[in-house]
């Protein structure tokens, strides 16, 4: 009977373990979580368009995500009274990063087309799935 409970209990924590989440993936739901947050909170109208890379090719997701994390900190909020959110949610999304497979990317933050913040965040948040 013994040996039968702790095979059952054996069994359960394995499965647990298995069906754990991985820290990468629940860092990654956080910050769309951010993003998706931002994007309520955003001054959108006269605001400063930002470089917002599409698509970037495979070498070039490090440039993209670091393009992303400087943008996100030049966002500012539509009301004054969101401040406390909006300021940690930029916190959170600007200590993302991505290492690359180490490949040399021409392509420059500069060089992407600009977007009002809106779209700008709608693209990082596409980047990230």
């Amino acid at each position: 009977m013994k040996r039968m409970i702790i095979f059952c209990m054996l069994f359960f924590c394995s499965s647990m373990v298995l069906t754990a989440t991985s820290p990468r993936t629940v860092k990654y739901r956080q910050i769309q979580k951010k993003i998706k947050d931002l994007e309520t909170m955003v001054k959108d109208k006269d605001a400063e368009l930002l470089h917002t890379p599409e698509n970037p090719v495979e070498g070039c997701l490090s440039t993209a995500v670091t393009c992303f994390t400087k943008g996100v900190q030049k966002l500012q909020p539509a009301s004054s009274q969101e401040s406390g959110g909006f300021a940690k949610a930029v916190r959170i999304v600007s200590k993302f990063t991505y290492r690359d497979s180490g490949e040399h990317c021409e392509s420059t933050c500069e060089s992407y087309e600009k977007k009002t913040p809106k779209e700008f965040l709608k693209s990082f948040a596409n980047l990230m799935q």
